[in-house]
């Protein structure tokens, strides 16, 4: 689990993140979602050390992260699984190659092991018959498959996506987020998603929280939000003419529905 408490961030006058106090759960996905500007990557960069709050904790299981030493740190970020926005694979190297890459850097494991723990991980994201090829040569939900299968090879405790869907069709989406959902469960991690896709908010937001104008304005699951009276939370949901008429069906359904449906 990871929690931050009273967590704020300020560049000169500006204060972006104010105040923000929010639990993480472990085996859950977590998704941060918010309008562009709003604070999410800024509240990322602080979670995982690219940025130092200005005041507030951030606690890995109860472990004060800006408290820690530099070589506490380094211990820290090994328990750390990152899946960016653009997959960020190495183009010079294969699949296997850089499945292997933070096995290379971090473990003290044979070539032999590395090799069988790269494959197990991209066994576990569906590639079997890619190992040898470039990332080029792939499609784009390939390499986000790669990227995970990445992100997961140290075996995290934490794992951080930054748009995971981003520039992918709506079917490989789906595929992604079902993917990261169920490594999320099997492995009991603490899994932070931040995101745009409203498909993933309905479809896999266990936890999920709202970041407006650099403040947590509402924290709930996905099945709270079709009735929630937030209007800054609804308004940037249900943006879409459509979306809204699917939320007033489903409000209309509920007021209509017998009484023992609704007890």
């Amino acid at each position: 689990m990871i929690t931050i408490n009273h967590l704020c961030k300020s560049f000169g006058d500006k204060e972006v993140l104010k105040d923000i106090s929010a639990e993480f759960e472990n085996g859950k996905t977590n998704l941060i979602i918010g309008q562009s500007g709003s604070g999410k990557t800024v509240l990322i960069k602080n979670l995982v050390g690219l940025l130092s709050p200005t005041s507030g904790e951030i606690l890995y299981d109860g472990r004060d992260f800006s408290a820690m030493t530099k070589k506490e740190k380094v211990m820290l970020r090994r328990e750390i699984g990152m899946l960016f926005q653009s997959s960020a694979l190495f183009d010079s190297m294969t699949v296997m190659q850089n499945v292997m890459f933070p096995l290379d850097m971090f473990s003290g494991m044979t070539l032999r092991d590395r090799m069988r723990r790269a494959r197990t991980c991209l066994d576990r994201v569906n590639i079997t018959d890619a190992e040898n090829k470039f990332p080029g040569e792939i499609s784009g939900g390939m390499q986000k498959r790669v990227a995970i299968a990445r992100a997961i090879a140290l075996n995290p405790k934490y794992l951080f996506c930054d748009e995971p869907n981003s520039g992918l069709d709506p079917k490989t989406s789906l595929v992604i987020d079902d993917l990261l959902h169920s490594i999320t469960q099997e492995y009991n991690i603490t899994t932070i998603i931040n995101t745009h896709d409203m498909n993933s908010v309905m479809g896999i937001g266990e936890n999920i929280i709202f970041i407006y104008e650099g403040h947590k304005e509402w924290q709930g699951v996905s099945g709270d939000i079709m009735e929630s009276d937030n209007k800054r939370l609804t308004d940037f949901i249900f943006a879409s003419d459509l979306l809204k008429n699917m939320r007033r069906a489903v409000l209309e359904k509920g007021h209509n529905a017998p009484k023992a449906i609704n007890a």
